[in-house]
């Protein structure tokens, strides 16, 4: 069981989730994975179902969990992520509560980490277009590990991969499934938020203290 009640955390490096932590990207995969859908195999799936079931996990396990017929999934996934980079790039703006939050860890000297269930070319390009990229010490992708979230092994090597006290770790997760990596992990720290908009400084400040 994480302690996210003790009084004065020491933190040393933070992990952050991508989509609904530091982007408010959910709809965005939502939007994307159903055009795709419809496009090739002519089904939808739900908003309920995207909330409920699909959200946080790859694009290619929810496909999967679809029982799509095999021979369609690459097409399926290969669209779907052309149709995610053309929402970001016409979606993604600056918000400047995430860039007064990361710079405040980097004078802090405190080391971060993008942790998310996405490929590398999309979380990429969500940081950079976000104006967030460059305050990062690791990105973590789910081409990175075998067993995504809900697994904590992504968790796990971005904390060995920044030489990290995983006892000063804290992770900020958003997702149920990514709230059960996160909270299985290494990191001994787990903030639990209801999304995008809470990612900030204040709150951050309010969750150690």
């Amino acid at each position: 069981m994480k302690n996210s009640d003790e009084k004065n955390k020491k933190i040393s490096c933070v992990l952050f989730d991508l989509d609904g932590v530091l982007v408010d990207a959910c709809e965005w995969h939502f939007e994307s994975l159903n055009k795709a859908l419809k496009e090739i195999a002519k089904i939808e799936i739900s908003r309920h179902d995207h909330e409920t079931r699909f959200n946080g996990l790859p694009t290619s396990v929810k496909l999967k969990m679809l029982k799509i017929e095999e021979n369609k999934i690459p097409e399926i996934w290969k669209l779907k992520q052309n149709y995610t980079k053309t929402v970001i790039e016409e979606n993604a703006v600056i918000c400047p509560e995430k860039i007064q939050l990361l710079e405040f860890l980097k004078i802090q000297n405190i080391k971060t980490g993008c942790v998310t269930n996405s490929i590398r070319e999309t979380a990429e390009l969500m940081l950079r277009s976000s104006g967030q990229i460059s305050y990062f010490d690791k990105i973590v992708t789910n081409e990175d590990v075998v067993r995504n979230k809900p697994f904590p092994d992504c968790y796990n090597f971005a904390i060995e991969s920044l030489c990290a006290n995983h006892r000063e770790t804290l992770c900020i997760e958003d997702s149920d499934k990514g709230i059960e990596a996160a909270k299985n992990s290494f990191a001994k720290y787990v903030w639990e938020v209801k999304g995008f908009n809470e990612v900030n400084l204040k709150n951050y400040l309010e969750f150690i203290k």
